[in-house]
């Protein structure tokens, strides 16, 4: 046992955030603290670090917190670096446990300080630079390097994915998987917490309980324990209504008064099985929809050049009514500029981006999340919304998550993800027909971002949104655009397709991954002139969806084929053990998906000619 915490309260401020709870670390577990805002994670953290410390109690003098011998623990603070004019490299050759640096540990610590510098994102030349001459995230990334070159026995990360792109909490959780000590973490980060945790804490009634997996597994328990709790709590209330029923019914009778009396005592002596909270009270079932119905194409792109002063890169689009898409690559790759574009927010370096007829657009990013004003949230919204009772207000904003008290809180006090959570609900009032947002589940926690996303999946507009919490994506986007090396890539399919398709080819040859139908398509493709290979790559969206759909479906084609080979193979050995009729009813059945196979290849390979024609010979 690394560390152990036995009939502990914790406070702060005042107010207690752990009451008479139990925590345990066993040997080097990648353990997930999660919970809703404000209800102490970080606050467990710090008393972990050693920053707070237990509260004391009536029945001892002093609780404490058991960890074995030696334990060392490392904790991002918030006050990273006491002197920003020092070089990168200096600060973080203070970690190095030897100075001699022709000693061959120095060698292997220097190997390990430069994968580990490099899987941030950072380059070489980098380590030569001032820590002032970086941004406040990026400081954050060094130190966060800086901790995970300390290698201490607990390692203690409160939100860790925050400003870091996708490719680099990718390096991170295959480091932490690996990592040879304990990792207690905070995070929001549902895709993160299923690739490195394997036990989870929940905040609970200002208790800690403990489930062994990661999130998905932790979610699948929590909604078998909801069931289990729901059913008992069933069966009690019937088992209540019988005894009151017998009491009522025999109370009065002087020769069952006795029996009457002794059922009572059962009645009260009962332990109660507490009602289950409703978890999924914040999801929407319904459909959501739009005020008006735009046109079929919502947005159209050509030659579309974006940018500031200069060009990021060129793309030609067209986006159709009631597709999501989720916009996905590196920091600084143009995502967010070509959502500024598409909202007409900022104009094209070159080229023409244009919205449909009847077109409502609902933008988002942090800017407009950025509220004050000293009126309540109930008020606020009414403000905006005059024609809606306080009923209709009170009811929309608690399917937003504020209920009971949180509508009666100031704007101005609210925190980040509750005001982007505000501004959203707004939007959603609003009703566009077409979402631009941009990270809109920044700072908020796992109900928030679940509430947005059954929100997202009920509303039958059209979404364009970049993110990059990946859990989200994969919830919402129905078709991807990836930007990277200063170019776009339609891909007509979800996160999870693509992810696939990535871990294919990186776990073999690239060429290997390809199947037949696409070799043949590269090599028509090869033999096509250069302008015909370029309207090809510029086919809208909707063709290209009913391209890739068709690659896929001689898949299963594929497989018929395989089963047919496999039964015309163990045929003559079939017809030298059995019956006629058997042998007669097994013929007819291979012939019938022998011409099924043919019919369908037929009706594939006319489809394939139609979208892929042979180029003209001159």
């Amino acid at each position: 046992m690394l560390l152990q915490i036995q009939d502990g309260t914790l406070s702060i401020g005042g107010q207690t955030v752990l009451s008479h709870f139990h925590f345990e670390i066993r040997g080097n577990e990648k353990i997930a603290v999660i919970g809703r805002n404000g209800c102490g994670k970080t606050t467990l953290l710090r008393l972990l670090a050693g920053e707070l410390a237990l509260d004391r109690d009536d029945k001892s003098i002093s609780p404490e917190i058991y960890t074995s011998r030696k334990t060392t623990t490392g904790f991002l603070s918030q006050q990273a670096f006491s002197d920003l004019s020092v070089t990168v490299e200096k600060e973080l050759l203070k970690c190095c446990p030897c100075p001699d640096k022709w000693d061959r540990e120095r060698f292997a610590w220097e190997q390990e300080y430069d994968r580990v510098f490099t899987g941030f994102g950072f380059t070489k030349e980098d380590k030569k630079k001032r820590l002032e001459q970086f941004s406040g995230g990026e400081q954050t990334k060094i130190a966060m390097i800086r901790l995970l070159l300390l290698k201490p026995d607990l390692l203690l990360l409160d939100e860790p994915t925050n400003h870091l792109d996708v490719e680099t909490v990718e390096w991170l959780e295959d480091y932490l998987r690996s990592y040879p000590g304990a990792v207690v973490m905070v995070s929001h980060d549902r895709f993160f917490l299923d690739r490195t945790a394997d036990t989870v804490w929940e905040f609970q009634n200002r208790k800690l309980h403990r489930y062994v997996g990661n999130y998905s597994s932790f979610k699948a328990q929590k909604q078998k324990e909801h069931s289990l709790q729901a059913k008992a709590w069933k069966q009690q209330q019937e088992e209540i209504e019988r005894l009151e029923e017998l009491i009522e019914r025999f109370k009065h009778k002087p020769k069952k008064a006795a029996f009457a009396r002794s059922r009572k005592k059962i009645l009260e002596r009962m332990p109660k099985v507490e009602k289950p909270v409703e978890d999924d009270a914040h999801i929407f079932t319904g459909s959501i929809d739009p005020e008006i119905r735009s046109a079929k194409w919502v947005l159209e792109a050509e030659h579309l050049q974006i940018g500031y002063d200069r060009s990021l890169l060129e793309l030609s689009l067209r986006i159709r009514r009631g597709q999501k898409i989720g916009i996905i690559g590196p920091n600084g790759a143009g995502k967010s500029t070509f959502l500024k574009t598409a909202a007409g927010l900022l104009p094209p370096v070159k080229g023409t981006c244009s919205l449909g007829l009847n077109v409502l657009i609902g933008y988002f990013d942090q800017q407009t999340a950025a509220l004050s004003s000293d009126l309540t949230v109930a008020e606020h919204f009414h403000e905006l919304f005059p024609s809606l009772t306080e009923k209709d207000v009170r009811q929309i904003l608690g399917a937003f998550l504020f209920s009971g008290k949180a509508a009666s809180k100031k704007v101005s006090s609210l925190s980040g993800g509750e005001k982007s959570r505000l501004v959203l609900a707004e939007l959603f009032q609003s009703r566009p027909n077409f979402f631009l947002l941009d990270e809109p589940t920044n700072h908020m926690d796992i109900p928030a971002r679940e509430t947005l996303e059954s929100a997202f999946q009920a509303y039958t507009g059209t979404l364009l949104f970049v993110s990059h919490d990946r859990y989200f994506i994969r919830q919402v986007a129905e078709s991807l655009l990836i930007f990277d090396d200063h170019s776009v890539l339609y891909y007509p399919f979800g996160y999870e397709h693509y992810l696939e398709r990535k871990a294919r080819a990186a776990a073999a040859d690239p060429a290997a991954c390809i199947r037949a139908e696409e070799q043949a398509l590269i090599s028509g493709l090869q033999s096509v002139p250069l302008p015909e290979r370029h309207r090809l790559r510029e086919q809208d969206t909707e063709r290209a969806y009913e391209d890739w759909q068709l690659r896929l479906s001689f898949e299963p084609v594929e497989q018929v084929q395989e089963a047919l080979t496999q039964h015309w193979n163990t045929y003559d050995e079939y017809l030298s053990w059995t019956d006629p009729a058997s042998a007669s009813l097994w013929q007819e059945t291979l012939d019938r998906l022998n011409e099924q196979y043919t019919a369908a290849c037929l009706v594939w390979y006319d489809k394939w000619a139609e979208f892929h024609p042979e180029p003209d010979v001159q």
